[in-house]
């Protein structure tokens, strides 16, 4: 099994998933259903098996986002993508770091199944529009138009500012102090005036239902200025490729991912359903 091609591209071909579905959970069920197909055929008679197995693994992972609209249509607050425990080594890669930030899959989401699909496969793995063409059933020519559109379409909602990794770590270390030590006016001069706080509870657990603008609101949300003290336990960690914070708000835990412009916090995304913090406890392999 140590030379099958799919054991040896598992990492890439998780990724690929997870990129396009923004869940983990759902990322390993494409990768089952591909290894089902590719057990079933003749490996010897396949010229080039990483494209052969990415292209199997875009087009379930295609199905399965058809299938998922409906339900997250119905989700129960804001939807955002399940927070992966990474090495600080995934952060080395820029790009692929870039691409699994909890903000550009939060960006990915508002694309169409298909201009999800050609984006990852082109932006962030480089495939040549033939290739992402048989993965997605269109013509090349057609693909780059997707293409063109979807890059265009993200651009337009990504961050702008890129920062550095200590930069990062240092504003998510100041706030998360802030926040333990309950100093509301620390916690708000961490933060941009005009902050966003997006949170996802799934129903299973306390979380805003719509975003939370403004660094007062955000700041007496978090501090518990409306219903009584909160105490928080906080821990920095490594989600998506940034440092991040792990929350722990009475026992219930809580992954925090920080968008920082010019030295303070501009988007909060705090994911609190349970069903999206198994992967807190062992770094995932990811690769392109």
């Amino acid at each position: 099994m140590t030379g099958d091609p799919f054991v040896a591209h598992r990492s890439l071909l998780f990724t690929v998933a997870y990129e396009m579905l923004g869940s983990a959970a759902d990322a390993e069920d494409v990768l089952q259903e591909s290894w089902l197909r590719w057990a079933a055929v003749d490996s010897s008679q396949v010229r080039d098996p990483r494209a052969y197995l990415v292209r199997t693994v875009t087009r379930q992972a295609l199905n399965r986002l058809r299938t998922l609209s409906r339900s997250r249509e119905e989700y129960i607050g804001e939807w955002l993508p399940e927070p992966l425990l990474t090495s600080p080594d995934v952060a080395e890669d820029i790009e692929l770091a870039e691409s699994v930030s909890i903000a550009m899959l939060t960006v990915l989401e508002t694309l169409g199944p298909t201009e999800r699909a050609v984006f990852v496969l082109r932006e962030v793995f480089e495939m040549p529009y033939g290739e992402i063409a048989g993965a997605v059933g269109k013509s090349p020519a057609t693909v780059r138009q997707i293409a063109r559109r979807a890059r265009d379409h993200v651009a337009a909602r990504q961050p702008r500012v890129r920062v550095s990794r200590s930069e990062q770590r240092a504003v998510v270390e100041r706030f998360l102090l802030a926040l333990r030590t309950g100093r509301l006016q620390e916690l708000m001069e961490v933060m941009a005036p005009d902050v966003v706080l997006i949170a996802d509870g799934g129903g299973r657990a306390a979380a805003a239902r719509v975003p939370v603008h403004g660094a007062g609101e955000v700041a007496r949300l978090l501090t518990g200025a409306d219903r009584g003290v909160v105490r928080y336990e906080t821990t920095t960690v490594w989600l998506n490729g940034a440092p991040a914070g792990r929350v722990e708000i009475d026992g219930h835990p809580v992954a925090v991912s920080l968008v920082v412009e010019d030295g303070r916090i501009a988007r909060i995304y705090a994911v609190a359903n349970p069903l999206k913090l198994t992967r807190l406890d062992e770094a995932a392999e990811l690769a392109r």
